[in-house]
C-alpha cells in the first residue's frame, strides 16, 4: 500500500497529485497549484512542492539518458 502525503493542507494537495501534473512537463510548483484548480495560499508547502517538481524532472532527464544509451 502506497501513502499519500499531503504537501499543500491549505488546498488538500498531496505529493501524488503534484507528481502527476510535474510528469505531464509542468515545472513550476505555482503553475501545477493552478493546473491542479487551487492557487497557492499561505506558501509553506511551496519548497517540498518545488523539491517534488524537481525530483519528478530529473528522474525524467535520467531515464531519457539511460534508454539513449542502450543498445
Amino acid at each position: 500500500m502506497m501513502l499519500v502525503m499531503y504537501v499543500c493542507i491549505c488546498n488538500g494537495h498531496s505529493d501524488r497529485d503534484i507528481k502527476r501534473v510535474a510528469q505531464s512537463g509542468v515545472s513550476c510548483a505555482r503553475d501545477i497549484y493552478i493546473q491542479l484548480g487551487k492557487p497557492m495560499r499561505c506558501g509553506r508547502c511551496i519548497d517540498m512542492a518545488e523539491e517534488l517538481v524537481q525530483k519528478v524532472h530529473e528522474s525524467t532527464i535520467d531515464n531519457h539518458k539511460t534508454v539513449g544509451t542502450r543498445r
